[in-house]
């Protein structure tokens, strides 16, 4: 009888307090469809509480392949294609005033063709994506932003933390929230390290951050993921890190309106419900990161360094009409003639017997990513006057100028889009068309233009 008493005791408890709730910013005004997110509260004062987050990102694309590519052993001027390129659900744990929690799990970049398992034959090389975590960290208070009796805000903050996280520096963009971009993607060149020496941007150590007053900071000390590329002969950096820790940070000063630093992750619009101009400045370093072999069997270190510079500016002009800039200078330093290429969800292969003039990119939607030298990032978005309870739809453009050590000509980049919110980020369709530069192979000059038609869909709860 004891134990039924308690079990019936137990259950009512948590039909009282942990009773799940969609919870809003606060900073989310009406002219905001935006739901929130599925948050479960612990106590009544809500300082108890798990917040989860769900969402899926599917991209429908038409690529115009670069030369030479073979898809599924079938050469292809260009390719049709379908797949996930974010897979996300993440939770957030308040366990006290004092502690937090944060674990994020998902996949990435699977195709009808590609990221899938290891499987081959009838199991297919786009089927069963790894999901693995991203992040998985806790979080203890120092010094709260609020203060816990008083209700007052503190002047200052500080938070300590550790673990896999993505408490990045350089930039704003690399602390970008990936359920919340203003454009269809994020351009990747944003995280300098992107799966070389971290895990999709994140790495383990120990970070802080806070706020004092307007200024916010944040700075992490991390161990990078191994690297052991062998250079060939001659003056290019392959990555190559000798086991020294990173150092990383990134501050900002906020005129107006603050933003949250509950979690990482900043937004790349708040759909006009926030009035924000924000500068900032950051840096990641990490000693003998990468290797040359000037001569045969002679080798030498280099340290890499990635400094950033931003502004970011949201300002509302009407009750649902706003504009959203934001532009970011980085300069990247790999040591001599590094350069790195992507293809996301890459559906192509090289063909070997192609003889026309190829691209160093390589096969598919292959592009230059960045390297050693500079790169000018700028994006910008109008949201139209309401015309409809159902959609909000917004325009945007982004320019991308790469200067790179390793190529003989500077490459620019153009994004056109539309984004239409049916209700606020939780769904949303994202229109886009890209153009990107291929450079030759012997020349390392641009020799043609590739496009790519995007519509990403978006649903997140």
């Amino acid at each position: 009888m004891k134990n039924h008493i308690i079990r019936d005791i137990c259950f009512c408890w948590f039909a009282l307090f942990a009773t799940p709730v969609f919870s809003q910013s606060d900073s989310l005004k009406k002219n905001s469809d935006d739901i929130g997110s599925l948050k479960i509260n612990f106590d009544p004062s809500g300082q108890k509480y798990m917040q989860i987050g769900i969402w899926n990102q599917t991209w429908l694309r038409y690529i115009d392949n670069n030369p030479g590519t073979l898809v599924n052993g079938e050469p292809e001027r260009g390719t049709y294609d379908a797949g996930i390129r974010r897979m996300r659900i993440s939770t957030l744990a308040q366990l006290s005033p004092k502690f937090l929690m944060f674990y994020q799990i998902g996949f990435n970049n699977q195709t009808f063709i590609s990221g899938g398992g290891s499987g081959t034959g009838a199991q297919g090389n786009g089927k069963k994506a790894t999901v693995f975590f991203h992040d998985a960290y806790g979080e203890y208070t120092l010094i709260p932003e609020l203060d816990t009796e008083t209700k007052k805000k503190n002047n200052f903050s500080l938070y300590l933390g550790a673990g896999l996280h993505s408490w990045n520096g350089v930039s704003r963009l690399t602390n970008a929230s990936s359920s919340k971009m203003l454009t269809a993607d994020l351009p990747v060149y944003n995280f300098p390290t992107i799966e070389i020496s971290d895990q999709m941007s994140r790495q383990f150590g120990v970070f802080v951050h806070g706020s004092y007053k307007k200024f916010t900071y944040r700075m992490n000390v991390n161990k990078p993921f191994a690297t052991n590329n062998e250079p060939k002969i001659g003056n290019t950096a392959v990555d190559n890190n000798k086991g020294d820790v990173s150092f990383a940070g990134y501050y900002s000063y906020q005129f107006f309106e603050t933003e949250s630093q509950k979690t990482p992750f900043l937004a790349g619009t708040y759909l006009g419900s926030k009035k924000i101009l924000n500068i900032g400045a950051g840096f990641y370093s990490t000693k003998n990161g990468t290797k040359t072999q000037p001569s045969e069997g002679v080798y030498e270190n280099h340290d890499i360094r990635v400094l950033g510079i931003d502004i970011f500016s949201e300002l509302p002009l009407t009750d649902d009409t706003y504009l959203s800039i934001y532009s970011v200078y980085y300069n990247y330093q790999f040591g001599p003639n590094y350069l790195r290429t992507t293809a996301l969800l890459n559906p192509g292969t090289a063909d070997p017997a192609y003889t026309g003039q190829t691209a160093l990119e390589g096969a598919g939607n292959g592009r230059v990513l960045l390297g050693t030298g500079s790169i000018w990032h700028t994006q910008f978005a109008y949201m139209l006057p309401r015309f409809s309870k159902s959609v909000q739809i917004q325009p945007y453009v982004t320019y991308a100028r790469k200067s790179m050590e390793a190529l003989n000509e500077t490459g620019n980049y153009y994004d056109f889009g539309t984004n239409f919110y049916f209700v606020g980020h939780n769904a949303k369709v994202s229109l886009q068309y890209s153009s990107r530069p291929l450079y030759d192979t012997e020349t390392k000059t641009v020799f043609k233009h590739a496009g790519e038609v995007l519509i990403a869909m978006q649903f997140f709860l």
